[in-house]
């Protein structure tokens, strides 16, 4: 079985308990790319059948727009996964898109849940579901080159920072935040005092993932920033993502989305410099020139396909 991934913007991620119906309603009218919503960490296991069937209701009564709508579902190792995932897949009509799936550990998950939905597709006749997978523990980021080439379902890889540093033995109770003691000493200044240079933490999970995800074709998208009272620790931290090529990033809140949206976006100068070096090129190659200087800068083919993904994205989102 084969298919197209959609191209879906994804800046902003919007994590809903599944067992609210008010939360939902105002999620369904924010400016979130995707709104998730979420039968696993959000919902006490005595209220998960009751949010199963709230999140069913939703999916159905609820005007989502234009907008792309997930359900996370429980995790394999859990007894409320099956009900999660064949209740919503049967029940919850075609305007459900995705299905986030937390704790992915290796292929052989993937590929159970491939199975699963292609019987439920083909017993109900709705339409093909895609899979966003969490890679939240060791084994999941050992095995992540084939958890993101499992399947074809596969649309993106999402990192859980939480229990990712719980699976590591982390000595931290951050959420997707700095860790103050991953730091060194530096040299010391003019008072004798040595100033900690403070690194960061996640990097190598976060680079492993968005290599994996591009050698597949699939979107990465980083974890939450849990607090969110930090505008700017959470503007610091989309940053960081969107350096290495992460599509976008979680919020656990609906004042985050605006902070996500903007970082995640190509600015106008961009956009016009992209342009630039595109039609730059262009130019050289009717003068049979391999290469052109912009700004004194010079750019090349490399150059050509880094602007062309960036005015393709600017194009999704509407921006060009």
């Amino acid at each position: 079985m084969t298919f197209d991934r959609p191209a879906r913007p994804n800046r902003s991620q919007l994590s809903v308990p599944g067992s609210s119906a008010r939360f939902i309603d105002k999620a369904a009218a924010s400016a979130a790319d995707i709104v998730m919503l979420d039968l696993e960490d959000a919902v006490a296991p005595p209220d998960k059948p009751a949010a199963r069937k709230t999140v069913i209701e939703a999916l159905r009564d609820v005007d989502w727009g234009e907008r792309t709508v997930s359900v996370r579902i429980n995790a394999l190792d859990t007894p409320f996964m099956y009900r999660d995932l064949i209740e919503v897949a049967e029940q919850g009509g075609d305007r459900l898109d995705l299905i986030m799936v937390p704790k992915v550990n290796c292929a052989a998950d993937v590929h159970l849940l491939d199975v699963l939905l292609s019987q439920i597709e083909a017993a109900t006749g709705r339409k093909r579901l895609g899979l966003e997978l969490q890679i939240e523990t060791a084994e999941g980021l050992q095995n992540v080159d084939a958890i993101a080439a499992a399947s074809p379902r596969v649309e993106s890889l999402h990192f859980g920072p939480g229990d990712y540093a719980a699976s590591v033995g982390a000595r931290t109770v951050s959420i997707g935040g700095p860790v103050p003691d991953y730091a060194v000493l530096g040299e010391p200044d003019a008072t004798g005092a040595r100033p900690p240079h403070l690194g960061d933490a996640w990097h190598y999970a976060l680079a492993r993932i968005v290599v994996a995800c591009r050698a597949a074709g699939v979107r990465p998208v980083d974890g939450p920033y849990a607090d969110f009272r930090d505008p700017e620790g959470l503007r610091w931290s989309a940053r960081r993502a969107s350096a290495l090529g992460f599509e976008g990033k979680w919020a656990i809140h609906p004042d985050q989305i605006a902070v996500l949206n903007e970082v995640f976006s190509p600015t106008a100068d961009e956009i016009a410099r992209a342009r630039r070096i595109l039609e730059a090129l262009a130019e050289g190659e009717r003068a049979n020139r391999g290469a052109v200087a912009i700004d004194g800068r010079m750019v090349d083919a490399a150059s050509i396909r880094q602007a062309q993904v960036l005015v393709e994205k600017a194009r999704r989102l509407g921006l060009a």
